[in-house]
């Protein structure tokens, strides 16, 4: 290929992130993730969106090193000259040294400032729901219904746990016996149940409908069993549910 005819494929490949940028939707993509779903994905949608354009403009980038040289210099070898050979180039090596430093500074950054408002405690919560990891199901218990409104799954039948719509609950998160995951990934939501530590997470669920969760840490034998159901309904019937429980447990 001669570098005439390579000139055009590299004005391309340095066009095409731009192109991407000017054409795209004036609303980024969830990129897999439902925007209002709860208020923990209000909090990390653009961390989640930012961190993959941040990794696709890299690997473009990337791209773009890879061909250049395999395209141009190729061409100088068909012609009968040979590439100059450098072995040390210290502006290089700075860049390359400081530039991937920069990008995850950056990402390490923002993660946190989200991890910290994410888990961050109050006492605005207008329901508490307690979670206890269990080998190999959930526990879930409702103290506004009482001591002894708890719902225990097991492996063959998970438990679903009932959520108000639009009211802040905060979550009580425990185990009993090894390290399990509390995750549910429509909510962008994982937080670890650790024997003898109780970890604490809050939020708003914002959108109807029934949710997978699962616990995402091995945790044992029967650990792919360990799954439930989030199930996001009214205010009322989250009530009526409560009194659901407290009848049974009486």
């Amino acid at each position: 290929m001669s570098v005439k005819s390579a000139r055009p494929l590299m004005r391309a490949l340095l066009l095409a992130p731009i192109a991407l940028l000017l054409t795209g939707c004036a609303k980024v993509s969830g990129l897999g993730f439902e925007e209002g779903i709860t208020s923990v994905n209000d909090t990390s949608l653009s961390l989640w969106q930012g961190a993959w354009i941040a990794a696709g403009v890299v690997g473009v980038f990337t791209l773009i090193l890879i061909l250049w040289p395999a395209i141009f210099h190729r061409a100088k070898v068909s012609n009968g000259e040979f590439p100059k050979q450098t072995q040390y180039n210290i502006p290089v090596e700075i860049a390359y040294t400081l530039i991937p430093f920069i990008i995850v500074a950056v990402l390490f950054y923002f993660t946190a400032v989200k991890e910290h408002k994410i888990t961050e405690k109050t006492t605005t919560y207008s329901h508490e729901i307690k979670v206890e990891g269990i080998q190999w199901s959930w526990q879930f218990a409702y103290p506004e219904a009482g001591a002894k409104a708890v719902v225990t799954g097991t492996p063959a039948y998970p438990p679903t746990l009932y959520v108000p719509l639009g009211e802040k609950v905060r979550y009580t998160i425990t185990s009993n016996d090894v390290v399990h995951g509390f995750w549910i990934p429509a909510f962008m939501i994982q937080m670890q149940n650790l024997p003898g530590v109780t970890n604490h997470l809050e939020f708003t669920a914002n959108k109807l409908g029934t949710y997978p969760g699962r616990c995402n840490i091995l945790c044992g034998r029967n650990h792919s069993q360990m799954l439930f159901n989030v199930k996001v309904v009214t205010p009322t019937e989250y009530k009526a549910y409560l009194e659901t429980l407290k009848a049974s447990a009486a």
